[in-house]
Order: structure tokens, then C-alpha cells, then sequence
């Protein structure tokens, strides 16, 4: 599969286009968009994306750095 050309003034993607540019399964765009769990366009019974709904569904998926732990310390045991 060719990677497309990520146009910036290109108004609508296909989805295949689309879950190229997001590194996803074009399976798992579909299916969300259909539940409509993620932000996408319907041109008749056509799904598109724009570039808008490319940026909104990475954000989406953002999720914040975890703090280090500190680490566990394990005390004798009366077994021991």
C-alpha cells in the first residue's frame, strides 16, 4: 500500500488514505466512524476525512506521560 501525498490543502481523505496518514487498520477507522466514535465526514454514503478529523482523532488518542514510580521495596518476610 503507497503512503498518500499529505496535502495540506486537500479537503477529504478516503479512508484508506486516511489510516495510511495515521499509521492505523483502515478496519478500525471504518468501524469507529460507523459508530461514530470518531470524527469523520459522509458524502452521500461516502466516508471521508478531513484533515480537521485526522487531527481531533490523534488528539483523542493522546494520552499523558505516566509519572515515575517510585521503586517497591520489599521488606523480610517472618517466613524468611
Amino acid at each position: 500500500m503507497s503512503r498518500p501525498d499529505p496535502d495540506p490543502h486537500r479537503l477529504l481523505h478516503t479512508p484508506a488514505e486516511a489510516a495510511a496518514l495515521l499509521a492505523v487498520r483502515e478496519s478500525w477507522l471504518r468501524r469507529r466512524a460507523g459508530r461514530r466514535e470518531i470524527p469523520c465526514t459522509f458524502l452521500g454514503k461516502h466516508l471521508r476525512f478531513s484533515p480537521a478529523d485526522l487531527t481531533a482523532i490523534a488528539q483523542a488518542g493522546a494520552r499523558p506521560a505516566r509519572s515515575p514510580r517510585s521503586p517497591i521495596r520489599r521488606g523480610r518476610s517472618s517466613l524468611d
